[in-house]
């Protein structure tokens, strides 16, 4: 059998997101080693948002995370993690919630991002309300012009952080999300390009006399460029499960595919269709098409999509019946957990236990 089969197909339902513990555990042992130490890394656990592997991460050495919401911020800290930034800017509510947090889990060390004077300010105010002080770091708009300041324009508002009494300047969050060259020469290119500015603002701040206790930098497509630089954290995520996009885009790094959809056929509505119930709720349809590499359907090229079918096209067509399982790697894993309330573990060729996807909630307990 295929590493992907299940000996025990009959008896789970679909579609299922199966994951592979072994496979797993063997991507966290190679970021560890791309990084050159545990304590290099501060993975982003937006990808599976499963407390059982930050316990698996914690186990091997890993203490620091980035999340991006309070949900996932509080499941963190619940498994081990002692080091936790919220990489997402805090506003409205979620000030409070994140000074809720603090106060819950007194021996974790939080910290968040921010990129203007106004939340800066915000911040302050309720620290300082709140009897306590707020860790901020910098968040650097590095090209992807999503969110962050621009490096030549950060350095006042780095100066406001570290001026306040009732903040910490925690130093520089960057992250290139918009880079993923396929070739490797170019991908370390435009990832120099892009964090040359941040080790400009970083000498400079040093220059004035003020700490830069850290720089986090990229994502899983630069996560070994990165990993080369000293004195920087790394930030992946993705490869702790590995997709299909990745896989294809980025063949130079060499992470296992651990979480597999299963799905079945449903309906024969023609000679050569098959209808699937893997609809928008079961994998990420935020992309065009291949939402999924199936492992063990050949050739089959999607002509519809909707909430519960996806209807495919293969000459296997006339040979396969009706509940026939199919096995396939989502394009794009993370938004695909987050559409499922719970994984299904397979160990030994055997789905039997499941874990729930706790921090896809936007509300634990804060």
């Amino acid at each position: 059998m295929n590493w992907f089969e299940l000996h025990n197909a009959d008896e789970v339902p679909s579609p299922a997101l199966l994951l592979f513990p072994d496979r797993i555990e063997e991507n966290i042992r190679r970021m560890i080693s791309m990084a050159g130490a545990a304590d290099r890394l501060r993975p982003h656990m937006k990808t599976h948002k499963l407390p059982e592997l930050i316990r698996m991460q914690v186990g091997l050495g890993v203490t620091k995370f980035k999340c991006a919401t309070i949900a996932e911020a509080e499941m963190t800290a619940s498994c081990g993690a002692r080091d936790v930034l919220l990489a997402y800017q805090p506003v409205g509510p979620t000030v409070r919630r994140f000074l809720a947090l603090a106060k819950k889990f007194p021996s974790v060390h939080f910290a968040c991002v921010a990129d203007h004077a106004d939340v800066v300010a915000a911040l302050a105010t309720a620290a300082r309300e709140a009897g306590t002080r707020i860790e901020v770091l910098v968040d650097l708009d590095i090209g992807q012009h999503r969110t962050g300041i621009l490096p030549e324009d950060a350095f006042a508002l780095y100066q406001q952080i570290a001026g306040d009494s009732c903040l910490v300047a925690g130093g520089l969050h960057a992250y290139d999300g918009h880079i993923h060259d396929s070739d490797p020469a170019h991908r370390q290119a435009a990832a120099d390009t892009a964090f040359a500015p941040v080790d400009a603002l970083r000498a400079r701040i040093i220059q004035a006399g003020y700490p830069v206790p850290r720089v986090i930098a990229g994502g899983t497509p630069t996560f070994p460029i990165h990993a080369r630089r000293p004195d920087v954290e790394c930030s992946p995520g993705t490869c702790v499960l590995w997709d299909a996009g990745y896989a294809t885009r980025l063949p130079d790094l060499d992470f296992l595919p651990s979480a597999v959809l299963f799905t079945r056929v449903v309906s024969k509505p023609s000679p050569n269709r098959l209808c699937l119930d893997l609809g928008h709720k079961a994998v990420a349809s935020e992309m065009p098409h291949p939402r999924v590499l199936f492992l063990n359907l050949k050739d089959a090229q999607p002509v519809g999509h909707s909430e519960e079918h996806l209807v495919v096209e293969t000459p296997e067509a006339g040979v396969i019946r009706i509940g026939h399982g199919v096995y396939g790697i989502p394009w794009h894993v993370c938004p695909t957990v987050a559409l499922h309330s719970q994984v299904m573990i397979v160990r030994e060729g055997r789905a039997s236990e499941h874990w729930e996807v706790t921090a896809r909630r936007r509300v634990l307990t804060v």
